[in-house]
């Protein structure tokens, strides 16, 4: 029983030893970033994201273009948007340079298109809000942020370097897998758990840089990165709602409303790393907890949601008795 439980839940159960870890040891972090680990790690879970992303199927999509347009609207300038007004409003200039990272990252690749089809989702629209986003977010990340943080008047941004910068750790090895993909094809469903461990392995490992960079004053903050917990967990769950009542008001069927409202309402922690990295940890490093808080309230409040739209879905075809 113990065994099973911790089989199922062992990233959960990782998140707690690279903690840890990271307060334990935080002198690993400094050896991470000195061998570029992460940097290597990113770059294959990109390659890994374009070798397995099965995208002959969302061309019927592009046809329907109110939906994609509606998530894109959504992810890209509606929730950065909100995050930010909302932030500033209780939180302190480093943790709302966070927010607004996390806000302006695009959506998650595997687990928004995992999670959509547990709950009986439109697998092919969340495929093309995953591709769009991804590709999109990578010019208007810089441009974002830049409008964001120039309000603090503390930080200047390289708008082009970062989209460069971007566009070769994101695009190019994401291009460099669907190339590669037509030759492999065939051998790719032997290796799918194994390419999945890898990448949640990855997020466990910004995760414990991102401790080990700041423990010193994730301590001396204390209840502030409780109220951040709180703060991420209340913007997801207003996401979510705003997501679903979008997706209500642009009248999408059931799967499609599951798809959008799942994967639009995502954000991916490995882009928000390389951001925070790249033009921010040296100055915030404790500005990847937002982040990582709204990374593990999606993780887990949308396998929650994914499991309601399943039921849903199970009772309109007529698998459960009403």
């Amino acid at each position: 029983m113990m065994k099973h439980l911790i089989k199922k839940n062992w990233f959960f159960a990782g998140i707690f030893i690279v903690v840890l870890l990271a307060f334990g040891f935080p002198s690993l972090g400094r050896w991470v970033r000195e061998y570029s680990i992460l940097s290597v790690g990113i770059f294959m879970a990109f390659f890994i994201t374009g070798l397995t992303l099965e995208t002959s199927s969302i061309g019927p999509q592009l046809r329907r273009f109110a939906a994609p347009a509606a998530a894109m609207i959504s992810s890209l300038l509606v929730i950065p948007l909100l995050a930010w007004v909302m932030a500033i409003a209780v939180m302190p200039p480093e943790f709302v340079i966070g927010v607004c990272i996390i806000a302006t990252a695009p959506v998650t690749v595997a687990a928004g298109t995992v999670m959509t089809d547990l709950g009986r989702g439109n697998v092919p629209l969340s495929l093309l809000i995953c591709v769009l986003g991804n590709v999109l977010a990578v010019f208007t990340i810089p441009f974002s942020l830049k409008i964001f943080v120039s309000f603090s008047g503390q930080i200047e941004l390289p708008v082009f370097q970062m989209l460069f910068g971007l566009a070769i750790t994101v695009l190019l090895p994401t291009l460099a897998g669907q190339l590669i993909r037509p030759l492999v094809k065939d051998k790719l469903p032997s290796y799918r758990k194994l390419f999945s461990i890898f990448q949640q392995c990855i997020v466990l490992t910004i995760i414990f840089n991102a401790m080990a960079s700041s423990t010193g004053r994730i301590l001396q903050a204390g209840a502030s990165v409780i109220l951040v917990l709180a703060f991420m967990i209340f913007l997801h769950s207003l996401v979510l709602g705003m997501n679903y009542a979008a997706s209500r008001l642009i009248g999408l069927d059931r799967p499609s409303t599951t798809a959008f409202t799942i994967h639009t309402s995502q954000k991916t922690l490995t882009v928000s790393y390389l951001v925070w990295a790249g033009y921010f940890a040296a100055q915030y490093p404790m500005a990847l907890i937002p982040g990582i808080g709204y990374h593990l309230t999606q993780t887990i409040m949308d396998s929650i949601v994914a499991e309601k739209f399943r039921i849903a879905a199970d009772r309109a075809a007529g698998k459960f008795k009403t």
